[in-house]
């Protein structure tokens, strides 16, 4: 093994590797709703804009889970990844024509849907019972990058203008696609098979990853809603400057960075749909409350409660799908995963845009909110429907 390969230093490059794909992704979506508004686009075209994002995902992750798992590659859907992030942040650029925000968007859409191969390459260096460790902390790395990302967004279109956020994040995953190619993929042993088409629909009906799929399609329903669709765009009506967007972006993704971090710990001590009724709970109240808020200090701290909140289940989330999966056909679970919360990220703000064009921004956020708390019925219904499991096989054994 050469001093390339060794795991320290492969880690180090998957970092940064990591990083440069969320934030090239990540470091105009804070001026998106503003930029596509200041060029006059309607609350509508915007949140179609939005949704995009969230459709081609949902089109694309779980095939692309099937084929990495088929061919029991993951690093060749990280460069392409990152040849996509490029590509998204160029074609903003381009000016006067409706068309390119949507190619723009449905790019990184492709871009988000190769997330699949990442967090399955990170999750290989990593045994079972470490899955909600391993998950834990790629979901940090994937937090530190949004976070640099949209921190930077606001300081630079104060600085320079938001067409600038979009060269650097073409500079930023440049640099990311470069460095994917040092990436060292240990080739499959002789026991690694490409699943079956029986595993394929073993993984469609297992419950455990349709609970998670359920939860988190509400989750980014409601993050798509309000930090990375509709809050930043409240924000300015309320007077924000891009320093102080830059603040917003702060008070949401620092506890978000830090529940992630602590999410485990906290699982242990709560169990999982403990923790995911708290925090859905927490979620539900922080986004119903940005319909009455009149300053931005009221604003920062709703952000700050909310960042934590969904800090802590979607790492959780993350883990719970893919926990006890065989490890040739997790990419498909994972990919099936992603594939449905997409749901959220793409109907969240197709129908908060459509809510905001015709009653006002308030009633996205609202609408937000009921997602949120909707949770709140899902989780005792899986409980149910888990113990009907366990009393069946307790009856078979009979």
């Amino acid at each position: 093994m050469s001093k390339l390969q060794s795991r320290n230093v492969q880690s180090v490059i998957f970092l940064f590797v990591t990083l440069s794909f969320w934030i090239s992704m990540y470091i105009y979506v804070p001026i998106l709703t503003p930029y596509l508004s200041n060029l006059n686009y309607s609350f509508q075209f915007i949140g179609i804009v939005l949704a995009t994002y969230g459709l081609i995902q949902l089109l694309f992750r779980f095939p692309l889970g099937i084929l990495s798992d088929h061919l029991q590659k993951r690093k060749l859907f990280i460069v392409v990844g990152m040849l996509c992030s490029v590509c998204s942040c160029l074609l903003f650029l381009v000016p006067n024509l409706a068309v390119f925000p949507l190619l723009g968007r449905a790019v990184a859409g492709i871009c988000a849907s190769t997330w699949v191969a990442f967090t399955i390459m990170y999750a290989s260096n990593f045994e079972q019972h470490e899955m909600p460790k391993a998950m834990g902390q790629i979901s940090l790395y994937t937090v530190l990058g949004q976070f640099i990302g949209m921190m930077a967004s606001g300081w630079i279109s104060d600085m320079y203008q938001y067409r600038m956020t979009f060269i650097i994040g073409a500079v930023i995953g440049t640099i990311g696609l470069a460095l994917s190619f040092l990436l060292y993929e240990k080739p499959p042993t002789s026991e690694q098979k490409g699943m079956s088409i029986k595993q394929i629909g073993s993984v469609i009906r297992s419950h455990r990853v349709l609970f998670a799929s359920l939860l988190s399609i509400l989750a980014h329903g409601v993050l798509f809603i309000t930090m990375f669709g509709f809050t930043p765009l409240k924000a300015i009506e309320l007077g924000a400057t891009g320093t102080q967007l830059t603040i917003l972006i702060a008070c949401f993704m620092i506890p978000h960075a830090i529940a992630a971090r602590f999410a485990y710990p906290i699982m242990q001590k709560f169990h999982h749909r403990g923790t995911f009724a708290i925090s859905f709970f927490i979620s539900g109240l922080c986004t119903l409350a940005l319909m009455f808020v009149d300053s931005l200090p009221a604003m920062y701290f709703t952000q700050l409660l909310n960042g934590f909140a969904q800090g802590l289940h979607l790492p959780l989330l993350l883990s719970f799908a893919i926990y006890k999966v065989e490890s040739n056909v997790r990419a498909t679970a994972m990919g099936l995963y992603q594939a449905l919360y997409s749901v959220g990220m793409f109907s969240g703000p197709l129908i908060a845009g459509i809510l905001n064009d015709n009653f006002g921004i308030n009633s996205g956020f609202l609408f937000g909110s009921i997602l949120a708390f909707s949770a709140l019925i899902v989780i005792p219904w899986s409980l149910y429907v888990d113990f009907k499991k366990q009393r069946g096989r307790s009856k078979s054994a009979l």
